[in-house]
């Protein structure tokens, strides 16, 4: 069997008492669970989870690059503007 090694995590006390109650219910404690997890990240080599920030699409990747995108072309030149009464008639 490899060699343990203690890893200290910090935790808010209440998430701490509520993962502790979790872990009991389905038959784990805490130590079992976050090892569960070391393992999962290194034979998937990813986190094996989603981690996403969704507070605001404004800030995506790809709203970025269509905003940056819009902001060279204007910084040379290559707009072009139309009435809402043009817009419409293209749309038809």
């Amino acid at each position: 069997m490899p060699k343990e090694t203690v890893m200290s995590v910090l935790i808010d006390e209440d998430s701490k008492k509520e993962f502790d109650a979790f872990c009991l219910k389905v038959g784990l404690n805490a130590s079992v669970a976050v090892n569960m997890f070391v393992k999962k990240v290194l034979s998937n080599r990813k986190i094996p989870f989603e981690i996403t920030d969704e507070t605001d699409p404004f800030y995506s990747e790809s709203n970025m690059r269509a905003l940056e995108k819009s902001i060279k072309q204007a910084e040379n030149g290559e707009i072009v503007v139309k009435t809402m009464e043009e817009l419409e008639a293209m749309e038809k």
